[in-house]
């Protein structure tokens, strides 16, 4: 599946809903993007890009147990996988841009805030936040390091782990499984 320039921006500020196990299954673990881009907008699925490493990363690190490939659209099944393992997915930001660097830095801390209100309702047992930069900006912590952080999130442990998207070079699929391996073996998702 692909799309045409025209019709990737015709998917510019759309919002992505969030993937949220159904209610009476725990949220283990809830996976935070920086905000969704335009392919993702364009198949209503959270890091489709086929150049992103998420799905390959999670895949690679045991937190799920099949290939899902969401390039053309994730499938009832694959949401069904991830819900029923108490995996949810969500974005800092909700509006779609072509790239994370479109967004302002009052829309990360609006954003952060609006993440905080679902974390207090959800409850999930985990956060892992994808992207550094986006995490210092939001939450207005500018000497934060990637990894676990000192303090819960809303009551939640917290993680701050690479960006998987195809932009971020220096990550690899293995790096990426390394890093999401360890919030979700403290979630309870992932073996090991």
């Amino acid at each position: 599946m692909g799309f045409t320039r025209a019709e990737l921006e015709s998917f510019r500020d759309a919002e992505v809903p969030d993937l949220l196990p159904a209610h009476g299954t725990p949220l283990r673990l809830l996976f935070v993007g920086i905000n969704p881009g335009l392919w993702t907008a364009a198949t209503a699925t959270h890091f489709a890009h086929p150049g992103n490493r998420f799905y390959p990363a999670l895949l690679r690190g045991g937190v799920v147990d099949r290939r899902i490939d969401p390039a053309a659209g994730m499938t009832d099944a694959d949401r069904d996988h991830l819900r029923s393992r108490g995996i949810g997915i969500t974005n800092v930001v909700r509006r779609a841009t072509a790239k994370a660097s479109d967004l302002t830095s009052e829309e990360l801390r609006a954003g952060g805030a609006e993440l905080a209100d679902l974390v207090r309702r959800a409850h999930p047992a985990v956060v892992a936040i994808a992207g550094i930069t986006a995490y210092r900006t939001a939450f207005g912590v500018p000497r934060a390091t990637p990894g676990r952080q000192p303090e819960p999130f809303e009551g939640a442990a917290l993680w701050v782990v690479p960006n998987p998207s195809g932009l971020n070079a220096h990550e690899t699929v293995e790096s990426l499984a390394a890093a999401y391996a360890e919030p979700a073996r403290a979630a309870g998702v992932a073996a090991g």
